[in-house]
Protein backbone atom coordinates (compact mmCIF):
# COMPACT_ATOMS: atom_id res chain seq x y z
CA UNK A 1 0.00 0.00 0.00
CA UNK A 2 1.55 3.36 -1.01
CA UNK A 3 2.36 5.88 1.61
CA UNK A 4 -0.32 8.68 1.49
CA UNK A 5 2.25 11.25 2.50
CA UNK A 6 4.52 10.25 -0.38
CA UNK A 7 1.60 10.38 -2.82
CA UNK A 8 0.66 13.91 -1.62
CA UNK A 9 4.26 15.00 -2.06
CA UNK A 10 4.38 13.66 -5.61
CA UNK A 11 1.13 15.42 -6.47
CA UNK A 12 2.40 18.71 -5.04
CA UNK A 13 5.69 18.41 -6.90
CA UNK A 14 3.92 17.63 -10.16
CA UNK A 15 1.79 20.75 -9.94
CA UNK A 16 4.17 23.38 -8.50
CA UNK A 17 7.50 24.58 -9.90
CA UNK A 18 10.67 23.45 -8.24
CA UNK A 19 11.36 26.09 -5.53
CA UNK A 20 15.10 25.44 -5.75
CA UNK A 21 15.28 26.17 -9.48
CA UNK A 22 12.18 27.83 -10.98
CA UNK A 23 13.63 27.74 -14.48
CA UNK A 24 13.47 23.96 -14.68
CA UNK A 25 10.28 22.83 -16.48
CA UNK A 26 8.05 20.78 -14.22
CA UNK A 27 5.40 18.35 -15.36
CA UNK A 28 1.88 19.45 -14.44
CA UNK A 29 -1.58 18.02 -14.56
CA UNK A 30 -3.16 18.59 -18.00
CA UNK A 31 -6.45 19.45 -16.27
CA UNK A 32 -4.96 22.57 -14.64
CA UNK A 33 -6.71 25.83 -15.53
CA UNK A 34 -4.61 28.59 -17.06
CA UNK A 35 -5.78 31.88 -15.52
CA UNK A 36 -5.23 34.67 -18.01
CA UNK A 37 -5.10 38.27 -16.71
CA UNK A 38 -7.70 40.70 -18.02
CA UNK A 39 -6.52 43.14 -20.65
CA UNK A 40 -7.03 46.86 -20.15
CA UNK A 41 -6.40 48.54 -23.51
CA UNK A 42 -7.98 51.85 -22.44
CA UNK A 43 -5.32 52.29 -19.79
CA UNK A 44 -2.67 52.34 -22.48
CA UNK A 45 -4.75 54.71 -24.62
CA UNK A 46 -5.13 57.16 -21.73
CA UNK A 47 -1.43 56.85 -20.86
CA UNK A 48 -0.44 57.65 -24.45
CA UNK A 49 -2.78 60.66 -24.55
CA UNK A 50 -1.36 61.99 -21.28
CA UNK A 51 2.21 61.58 -22.55
CA UNK A 52 1.35 63.39 -25.77
CA UNK A 53 -0.28 66.24 -23.85
CA UNK A 54 2.73 66.55 -21.54
CA UNK A 55 5.13 66.48 -24.47
CA UNK A 56 3.08 69.12 -26.29
CA UNK A 57 3.14 71.50 -23.32
CA UNK A 58 6.88 70.95 -22.79
CA UNK A 59 7.71 71.56 -26.46
CA UNK A 60 5.46 74.64 -26.55
CA UNK A 61 7.24 76.15 -23.56
CA UNK A 62 10.70 75.29 -24.86
CA UNK A 63 10.08 76.66 -28.37
CA UNK A 64 8.35 79.82 -27.17
CA UNK A 65 9.93 82.82 -28.87
CA UNK A 66 9.38 84.95 -25.77
CA UNK A 67 11.81 82.85 -23.72
CA UNK A 68 15.50 83.67 -24.04
CA UNK A 69 17.31 80.37 -23.51
CA UNK A 70 20.85 81.83 -23.39
CA UNK A 71 19.76 83.87 -20.35
CA UNK A 72 18.63 80.71 -18.58
CA UNK A 73 21.94 79.00 -19.35
CA UNK A 74 23.83 82.08 -18.18
CA UNK A 75 22.20 82.35 -14.75
CA UNK A 76 21.38 78.74 -13.87
CA UNK A 77 24.84 78.36 -12.28
CA UNK A 78 25.53 82.01 -11.56
CA UNK A 79 27.46 82.58 -8.33
CA UNK A 80 24.74 84.79 -6.87
CA UNK A 81 22.08 82.17 -7.61
CA UNK A 82 24.22 79.43 -6.05
CA UNK A 83 24.73 81.53 -2.90
CA UNK A 84 20.97 81.98 -2.72
CA UNK A 85 20.44 78.23 -3.08
CA UNK A 86 22.86 77.55 -0.20
CA UNK A 87 21.10 80.09 2.02
CA UNK A 88 17.73 78.56 1.13
CA UNK A 89 18.97 75.13 2.20
CA UNK A 90 20.40 76.52 5.45
CA UNK A 91 17.12 78.22 6.28
CA UNK A 92 15.16 75.04 5.51
CA UNK A 93 17.36 72.66 7.49
CA UNK A 94 17.80 74.87 10.56
CA UNK A 95 14.12 75.80 10.68
CA UNK A 96 12.96 72.19 10.40
CA UNK A 97 15.41 70.88 13.02
CA UNK A 98 14.61 73.54 15.60
CA UNK A 99 10.88 73.48 14.90
CA UNK A 100 10.81 69.68 15.27
CA UNK A 101 12.39 69.94 18.73
CA UNK A 102 9.84 72.59 19.68
CA UNK A 103 7.06 70.45 18.21
CA UNK A 104 7.92 67.48 20.41
CA UNK A 105 7.93 69.75 23.45
CA UNK A 106 4.59 71.32 22.48
CA UNK A 107 3.02 67.91 21.78
CA UNK A 108 4.11 66.59 25.18
CA UNK A 109 2.72 69.71 26.83
CA UNK A 110 -0.55 69.32 24.94
CA UNK A 111 -0.91 65.71 26.14
CA UNK A 112 0.11 66.58 29.69
CA UNK A 113 -2.33 66.43 32.59
CA UNK A 114 -1.06 69.80 33.76
CA UNK A 115 -3.79 72.29 32.76
CA UNK A 116 -1.37 75.23 32.52
CA UNK A 117 1.02 73.44 30.16
CA UNK A 118 -1.89 72.10 28.14
CA UNK A 119 -3.43 75.57 27.80
CA UNK A 120 -0.14 77.25 26.86
CA UNK A 121 0.54 74.65 24.17
CA UNK A 122 -2.96 75.06 22.75
CA UNK A 123 -2.62 78.86 22.80
CA UNK A 124 0.70 78.72 20.95
CA UNK A 125 -0.69 76.47 18.21
CA UNK A 126 -3.84 78.58 17.96
CA UNK A 127 -1.91 81.84 17.57
CA UNK A 128 0.72 80.71 15.05
CA UNK A 129 -1.63 78.61 12.94
CA UNK A 130 -4.30 81.30 12.97
CA UNK A 131 -2.18 84.07 11.45
CA UNK A 132 -0.61 84.05 7.96
CA UNK A 133 3.08 83.26 7.71
CA UNK A 134 3.66 86.40 5.65
CA UNK A 135 2.34 88.58 8.48
CA UNK A 136 4.59 86.81 10.98
CA UNK A 137 7.62 87.38 8.74
CA UNK A 138 6.85 91.09 8.44
CA UNK A 139 6.23 91.30 12.20
CA UNK A 140 9.64 89.84 13.06
CA UNK A 141 11.31 91.88 10.35
CA UNK A 142 9.94 95.12 11.77
CA UNK A 143 10.15 94.19 15.45
CA UNK A 144 12.39 97.22 15.98
CA UNK A 145 9.38 99.47 15.40
CA UNK A 146 7.70 97.88 18.43
CA UNK A 147 10.75 97.46 20.67
CA UNK A 148 13.67 99.75 19.94
CA UNK A 149 15.77 98.06 22.63
CA UNK A 150 15.72 94.50 23.97
CA UNK A 151 16.59 94.51 27.67
CA UNK A 152 17.28 91.60 29.99
CA UNK A 153 16.70 92.29 33.67
CA UNK A 154 14.27 91.96 36.55
CA UNK A 155 10.67 92.63 35.49
CA UNK A 156 8.85 95.67 36.92
CA UNK A 157 12.14 97.22 38.08
CA UNK A 158 14.79 99.45 36.52
CA UNK A 159 17.54 96.84 36.98
CA UNK A 160 18.88 95.39 33.71
CA UNK A 161 21.79 93.11 32.89
CA UNK A 162 22.22 94.31 29.32
CA UNK A 163 20.38 96.19 26.63
CA UNK A 164 20.92 95.94 22.87
CA UNK A 165 19.41 97.49 19.79
CA UNK A 166 16.67 95.28 18.34
CA UNK A 167 17.76 95.63 14.72
CA UNK A 168 21.32 94.70 15.71
CA UNK A 169 20.23 91.61 17.65
CA UNK A 170 17.62 90.49 15.11
CA UNK A 171 18.79 91.24 11.56
CA UNK A 172 16.80 90.15 8.51
CA UNK A 173 18.22 86.62 8.43
CA UNK A 174 17.46 85.97 12.12
CA UNK A 175 14.00 87.50 11.78
CA UNK A 176 13.19 85.21 8.84
CA UNK A 177 14.56 82.20 10.69
CA UNK A 178 12.46 82.99 13.76
CA UNK A 179 9.31 83.43 11.69
CA UNK A 180 9.74 80.17 9.78
CA UNK A 181 10.73 78.17 12.87
CA UNK A 182 8.00 79.36 15.21
CA UNK A 183 5.30 79.04 12.55
CA UNK A 184 6.40 75.54 11.55
CA UNK A 185 6.57 74.40 15.18
CA UNK A 186 2.81 74.95 15.52
CA UNK A 187 2.03 72.70 12.53
CA UNK A 188 4.63 70.09 13.42
CA UNK A 189 3.31 69.91 16.99
CA UNK A 190 -0.04 68.65 15.74
CA UNK A 191 1.69 66.08 13.53
CA UNK A 192 3.78 64.80 16.45
CA UNK A 193 0.73 64.74 18.71
CA UNK A 194 -1.19 62.67 16.15
CA UNK A 195 1.72 60.24 15.92
CA UNK A 196 1.89 59.86 19.69
CA UNK A 197 -1.86 59.27 19.90
CA UNK A 198 -1.53 56.49 17.31
CA UNK A 199 0.58 54.44 19.76
CA UNK A 200 -1.53 52.06 21.82
CA UNK A 201 -1.86 52.92 25.50
CA UNK A 202 -0.71 49.42 26.36
CA UNK A 203 2.79 50.44 25.26
CA UNK A 204 2.87 53.05 28.02
CA UNK A 205 1.59 50.58 30.59
CA UNK A 206 4.11 47.94 29.56
CA UNK A 207 6.97 50.43 29.76
CA UNK A 208 5.93 51.71 33.17
CA UNK A 209 5.46 48.17 34.46
CA UNK A 210 9.15 47.38 33.87
CA UNK A 211 10.27 50.54 35.61
CA UNK A 212 10.87 52.90 32.67
CA UNK A 213 10.64 56.60 33.38
CA UNK A 214 8.21 58.78 31.36
CA UNK A 215 11.08 60.46 29.50
CA UNK A 216 12.73 57.13 28.65
CA UNK A 217 9.37 55.75 27.55
CA UNK A 218 8.78 58.76 25.31
CA UNK A 219 12.10 58.56 23.44
CA UNK A 220 12.63 54.80 23.41
CA UNK A 221 9.11 53.37 23.13
CA UNK A 222 6.55 55.93 21.96
CA UNK A 223 8.37 58.12 19.43
CA UNK A 224 10.02 55.23 17.52
CA UNK A 225 6.58 53.68 16.97
CA UNK A 226 5.00 57.05 16.17
CA UNK A 227 7.60 57.83 13.50
CA UNK A 228 5.72 55.69 10.97
CA UNK A 229 2.84 58.17 11.23
CA UNK A 230 4.99 61.29 11.68
CA UNK A 231 7.49 60.93 8.82
CA UNK A 232 5.18 61.28 5.75
CA UNK A 233 3.51 64.57 6.78
CA UNK A 234 6.79 65.91 8.16
CA UNK A 235 8.39 65.23 4.79
CA UNK A 236 5.66 67.29 3.16
CA UNK A 237 6.22 70.07 5.69
CA UNK A 238 9.94 70.07 4.88
CA UNK A 239 9.21 70.57 1.19
CA UNK A 240 6.71 73.30 2.05
CA UNK A 241 9.33 74.95 4.22
CA UNK A 242 11.75 74.94 1.30
CA UNK A 243 9.25 76.85 -0.81
CA UNK A 244 8.10 79.13 2.02
CA UNK A 245 11.61 80.58 2.25
CA UNK A 246 10.70 82.59 -0.87
CA UNK A 247 8.39 84.69 1.34
CA UNK A 248 11.47 86.11 3.07
CA UNK A 249 11.93 88.36 0.06
CA UNK A 250 9.64 90.88 1.80
CA UNK A 251 12.35 91.52 4.41
CA UNK A 252 15.24 91.28 1.91
CA UNK A 253 16.73 87.94 2.99
CA UNK A 254 18.99 86.94 0.10
CA UNK A 255 17.58 83.47 -0.57
CA UNK A 256 17.36 82.21 -4.14
CA UNK A 257 14.07 83.90 -5.08
CA UNK A 258 15.17 87.26 -3.71
CA UNK A 259 18.45 87.05 -5.63
CA UNK A 260 16.62 86.12 -8.84
CA UNK A 261 14.24 89.07 -8.35
CA UNK A 262 17.16 91.47 -7.94
CA UNK A 263 18.84 90.15 -11.10
CA UNK A 264 15.62 90.31 -13.14
CA UNK A 265 15.05 93.90 -12.05
CA UNK A 266 18.37 94.76 -13.70
CA UNK A 267 18.16 92.81 -16.98
CA UNK A 268 14.33 92.76 -17.27
CA UNK A 269 14.32 88.97 -17.84
CA UNK A 270 11.67 88.06 -15.29
CA UNK A 271 10.41 84.89 -17.01
CA UNK A 272 13.89 83.47 -17.57
CA UNK A 273 14.91 84.05 -13.95
CA UNK A 274 11.68 82.45 -12.77
CA UNK A 275 12.54 79.40 -14.85
CA UNK A 276 15.99 79.31 -13.22
CA UNK A 277 14.46 79.51 -9.73
CA UNK A 278 11.86 76.85 -10.57
CA UNK A 279 14.57 74.46 -11.79
CA UNK A 280 16.47 74.86 -8.53
CA UNK A 281 13.33 74.38 -6.41
CA UNK A 282 12.47 71.22 -8.35
CA UNK A 283 16.00 69.90 -7.90
CA UNK A 284 16.07 70.62 -4.16
CA UNK A 285 12.62 69.11 -3.69
CA UNK A 286 13.76 65.93 -5.44
CA UNK A 287 16.85 65.75 -3.24
CA UNK A 288 14.82 66.20 -0.05
CA UNK A 289 12.39 63.47 -1.14
CA UNK A 290 15.15 60.84 -1.07
CA UNK A 291 15.79 60.79 2.72
CA UNK A 292 12.02 60.96 3.30
CA UNK A 293 11.52 57.81 1.23
CA UNK A 294 14.19 55.83 3.07
CA UNK A 295 13.03 57.06 6.49
CA UNK A 296 9.50 55.89 5.70
CA UNK A 297 10.94 52.56 4.58
CA UNK A 298 13.05 52.26 7.74
CA UNK A 299 10.26 52.98 10.21
CA UNK A 300 7.73 50.93 8.24
CA UNK A 301 9.66 47.68 8.66
CA UNK A 302 7.53 46.43 11.53
CA UNK A 303 4.26 47.22 9.76
CA UNK A 304 4.71 45.11 6.61
CA UNK A 305 6.04 41.59 6.18
CA UNK A 306 7.74 42.44 2.91
CA UNK A 307 8.94 45.94 2.10
CA UNK A 308 8.24 47.32 -1.37
CA UNK A 309 11.24 47.50 -3.70
CA UNK A 310 13.28 50.66 -3.83
CA UNK A 311 13.25 52.82 -7.00
CA UNK A 312 16.59 51.33 -8.02
CA UNK A 313 15.14 47.88 -7.36
CA UNK A 314 12.20 48.64 -9.63
CA UNK A 315 14.52 49.81 -12.40
CA UNK A 316 16.65 46.69 -12.01
CA UNK A 317 13.51 44.51 -12.11
CA UNK A 318 12.53 46.11 -15.42
CA UNK A 319 16.01 45.67 -16.89
CA UNK A 320 16.49 42.13 -15.55
CA UNK A 321 13.04 40.57 -15.12
CA UNK A 322 12.83 37.27 -13.28
CA UNK A 323 11.83 34.53 -15.75
CA UNK A 324 8.57 32.80 -14.97
CA UNK A 325 8.55 29.01 -14.64
CA UNK A 326 7.64 27.33 -17.91
CA UNK A 327 5.08 24.58 -18.24
CA UNK A 328 6.10 21.32 -19.80
CA UNK A 329 3.82 18.74 -21.27
CA UNK A 330 2.66 16.12 -18.82
CA UNK A 331 4.42 12.77 -19.26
Amino acid sequence: MPNPRAVATRERDSRDPDPRNPRVPVARDPDDIDAMPLRHPWRWVIAVLLLLAFAGVAVSLWQNDNVNHPTIQEFIFDRRILDGVVLTLVLTVVSMVVSTVLAVLLAVMRLSNNPVMNALSWLYVWAFRGTPLLIQIVFWGYLGLLYAQITLGIPFTDFSLFSVDTNTLIPAFVAGLLALTLNQAAYSAEIVRAGMLSVDEGQYEAAYSVGMSPTFTLFKVVLPQAMRVIIPPMGNETISMLKNTSLLSVIAVLEVYTVATQISSQNLRQVELLVVVSCWYLFLTSVLSIPQYYLERHYGRGNARTLPPTPLGRVWAVLRPTPRPTRADAP
